[in-house]
């Protein structure tokens, strides 16, 4: 049975209206929001107008502060979505649904490159997969998604190094479940997003875009990820990630083509799904 999710930077915008027409045009089962500043109960009203079959709870972060929060909001009953681990920027959840295949969603908001250099993001890339190994360890298998909105690239240091995120862009490459180094054996992560990023005309080449005077400049970044362990690639269809650029009628980009962040988000929200 296939299970969509829906991650999304607001940019701390009241924009609960598209979201809400986003999550049931798209029948998202698992909603995560990022920059969020949006009352938890105007959330709720949107997402759940009169009349609506299904219903959408929210699944509280408990380390929840009010300079920095990610919020879930999900069909299902929120007891299935326990959760394993918190931060402020990090919320590890467990998502185990009757007669279906568990796994480990762990949504994730970086240190921006606004205040953190490359480095100070890779080293914190090898903090964080500590911590999504001890969670791993404790549950007991590593059916793991990492989502979120990363500030890096998919070619950053911290995202493909062994030590850190260790996560490949080639499908083949993540079945073989790791790879060694010096004699230690790193786990990978699969990159659905290398297959998005500058992709055709017709479709956005990246999720965040930014333009500077600088020497180097990639216009198109691809902050908004999506990582799976080997465990689930085979349950993420080839097709099972989106970019997406409209919420009902409303477009998303710019005449453009860029992210219109005076009428949503700098940030396109990322679609997945998975067969669980």
């Amino acid at each position: 049975m296939t299970t969509t999710f829906l991650s999304w930077n607001l940019n701390r915008k009241s924009l609960q209206h598209l979201v809400a027409s986003l999550s049931r045009e798209r029948n998202v089962d698992v909603l995560i929001l990022l920059e969020c500043d949006i009352a938890v109960p105007d959330l709720l009203q949107s997402l759940n107008p009169p009349g609506a079959r299904q219903i959408f709870h929210y699944a509280p972060n408990l380390a929840e502060t009010p300079n920095e929060t990610i919020k879930i909001f999900t069909l299902f009953s929120t007891e299935f979505l326990r959760p394993l681990h918190e931060e402020n920027r990090l919320t590890v959840r467990h998502l185990k649904l009757p007669l279906r295949i568990d796994i480990i969603l762990a949504a994730l908001h970086f240190r921006s490159k606004l205040h953190w250099s490359d480095n100070s993001q890779s080293f914190e890339c090898t903090q964080l997969i500590r911590t999504i190994a001890t969670v791993e360890s404790e549950v007991g298998h590593s059916r793991t998604v990492l989502v979120g909105d990363f500030n890096m690239n998919p070619f950053a240091e911290g995202v493909v190094a062994a030590a850190g995120l260790n996560a490949t862009m080639v499908r083949r490459q993540a079945l073989k479940g790791s790879r060694t180094v010096q004699g230690k054996q790193y786990p990978f992560f699969y990159n659905p997003m290398w297959e998005h990023f500058g992709s055709a005309d017709q479709k956005p080449a990246g999720t965040y875009y930014y333009t500077s005077d600088e020497h180097i400049n990639y216009y198109w970044n691809m902050f908004d990820q999506v990582l799976v362990r080997p465990q689930l690639v085979e349950q993420l269809p080839k097709d099972g990630v989106e970019i997406i650029t409209r919420a009902g009628s409303v477009s998303l980009l710019t005449p453009s083509g860029w992210p219109n962040r005076s009428v949503a988000s700098d940030h396109l929200p990322l679609l997945f799904t998975l067969g669980l």
